[in-house]
């Protein structure tokens, strides 16, 4: 399982987006998607409709972890694909795989 940032989230609805063929790669290859709360929250208050939610939601395939005081993808153990692996790097050494 791969857990996805808000920002590959968008792109999963963009045809012919990057992280969205990336996604579709990552699906095509038996790996599951997941993401959290948080992202989950952030992508859908953003300027979507209700069709592109539901896309995203079908392919996250309900799988949004709870957020808690321990962060979501670290529990799980899934890598967090985003496109600002800078700004998670200080999480690394507390159990955080990125996914490049």
């Amino acid at each position: 399982m791969i857990h996805l940032n808000t920002n590959f989230l968008v792109d999963r609805v963009i045809v012919g987006s990057p992280g969205g063929l990336k996604i579709s790669a990552w699906l095509k290859a038996g790996k599951s998607v997941a993401t959290s709360a948080v992202a989950w929250s952030e992508f859908c208050n953003g300027p979507l409709s209700k069709a592109q939610k539901d896309a995203a939601f079908a392919v996250l395939d309900r799988q949004i972890t709870d957020f808690t005081w321990r962060a979501a993808a670290i529990v799980s153990a899934a890598p967090l694909a985003t496109f600002n692996a800078e700004n998670f790097q200080r999480l690394v050494p507390f159990g955080l795989r990125l996914e490049g």
